[in-house]
């Protein structure tokens, strides 16, 4: 079986062919739904191979062929037993429209143009909405920087650090454990080495421990100390290195208004709220105020509901759904505010160039919904009834009467004011359009 998937997208061929050729571009391109992760990338597209892992187990090299800049390269699959079971090779091609390029795949295999159509449809949108994002912030005035990254392999690192580095930045990958060559150094969270930030134009500061779970003493001490600490101490790191870092982006969340506040509108003014995370979320906030007097623009990212089917709330519910067996919880009235992880990456994108985004900037989209309706636009995503409602009991079973209350019944109706005051376009500002990107479920594939 042979498949054609062709598209348009806005940049002269040169510059599309430049990104596939940097690092990041495979795991960027890859759908967050595919069970294939990318264990490593191809140094080059002339003869470079791209290691990839599949359940059970198995894994998928693909080596790049063909290599005719900036007109076309091949990846072929290599490895056994797969080579013999789904023989694969897949061309790819830019020709030049003008100041446009189209972009078209060919792929020969046995494996079902069903199964594939939806793939290719998902690349193709993302290519252009990324090319398309990264092109406006050069104009904005974005450039090449080195940033160094905390948590680099969670959720939100995972797709930053791609996109950063198909936009020509180079990424540093500050780990805990021993470094792998020269774009890893080693990071010790309570106590930084004072040479760690040296050369780096910008930090994100993403690591912290998970807040799901029981509101057990443990469980709370390990947000609180996966965060003030470390965060202090990386602030002062970088409040003090000579000709160090000119922004310090730090994650922070829409926990810091509280997990009622009825229908109220929150923006980045509004007052902080009560209870266990908007006190952790002031004072991770306030852990940055080192960087901040010693000049350092200071950005504190709150992040409301991340949505993708790598993580998230979005990776519980997705089986759940897909399966019929979702619903909304409780009366389905508390407000969601929920962010695609792909707009997330563009605010931390436009936090490390835009010199007018400094504080808490709310990293959301801006058009909240009430539970009801996500589990509604969920299960129509899906062609799926979202009919069993989930009795407020069961969060107090799993999280506990607190827990319940701060993550599962959380009600926050919040607005990213000062993205909207700036202009910011959102790559998907409405649910369905991103569920249905995020799933591989757009209505409209291309042909």
């Amino acid at each position: 079986m042979t498949l054609h998937m062709s598209s348009v997208v806005a940049h002269p061929r040169s510059e599309v062919f430049a990104w596939h050729e940097r690092p990041g571009a495979v795991q960027r391109l890859a759908p967050p739904w595919s069970p294939l992760t990318v264990v490593r990338e191809a140094t080059s597209l002339d003869g470079g191979e791209a290691v990839l892992r599949l359940p059970l187990g198995l894994r998928w090299v693909a080596r790049h062929t063909g290599y005719a800049p900036p007109e076309r390269f091949v990846d072929e699959l290599v490895s056994a037993p797969l080579r013999w079971v789904v023989p694969w090779r897949h061309t790819h091609e830019f020709h030049a429209e003008g100041d446009r390029t189209r972009i078209t795949d060919t792929v020969d295999t046995p494996v079902p143009e069903a199964v594939l159509r939806s793939m290719f449809a998902y690349r193709h949108r993302q290519l252009g909405l990324d090319l398309a994002v990264q092109a406006s912030a050069r104009n904005a005035g974005d450039r090449p920087m080195t940033v160094a990254i905390t948590g680099s392999n969670g959720l939100v690192g995972g797709a930053l650090a791609p996109f950063l580095t198909t936009a020509g930045h180079r990424v540093v990958r500050l780990v805990r454990g021993t470094p792998h060559g020269p774009d890893e150094r080693r990071w010790d969270p309570q106590a930084p080495a004072e040479d760690l930030l040296e050369g780096v134009d910008a930090v994100v500061h993403l690591a912290g421990a998970s807040i799901a779970g029981r509101f057990t003493d443990a469980h709370r001490a390990a947000i609180r100390g996966s965060r003030i600490g470390p965060t202090t101490a990386l602030a002062g790191l970088a409040a003090r290195t000579p000709d160090g870092p000119r922004v310090f982006v730090s994650a922070s969340a829409i926990g810091f208004y509280g997990p009622d506040r009825g229908d109220e509108v929150l923006a980045e003014t509004s007052a902080r709220g009560d209870g266990f995370l908007a006190d952790v979320v002031h004072d991770w906030e306030q852990a940055t105020a080192h960087a901040a007097e010693a000049g350092v623009r200071v950005v504190n990212v709150r992040t409301g509901l991340v949505q993708s089917p790598r993580g998230g709330t979005l990776r519980l519910f997705h089986p759940l759904f897909a399966a019929g067996l979702g619903g909304r919880l409780g009366d389905g009235q508390m407000w969601q505010s929920w962010i695609g992880i792909d707009d997330l990456v563009d605010v931390y994108h436009r936090a490390l160039y835009d010199e007018r985004l400094t504080g808490p900037v709310n990293a959301v989209a801006p058009t909240p919904v009430r539970n009801a309706a996500y589990t509604a636009t969920l299960g129509a995503v899906l062609r799926r009834p979202a009919l069993l409602p989930v009795p407020a009991l069961g969060p107090r079973l799993l999280l506990g009467d607190e827990g319940a209350a701060e993550l599962a019944r959380a009600s926050q109706r919040v607005s990213p004011e000062a993205l909207l005051d700036r202009g910011h376009r959102f790559r998907h500002p409405t649910l369905e359009p991103a569920l249905r990107h995020l799933l591989g479920k757009d209505p409209r594939p291309r042909a």
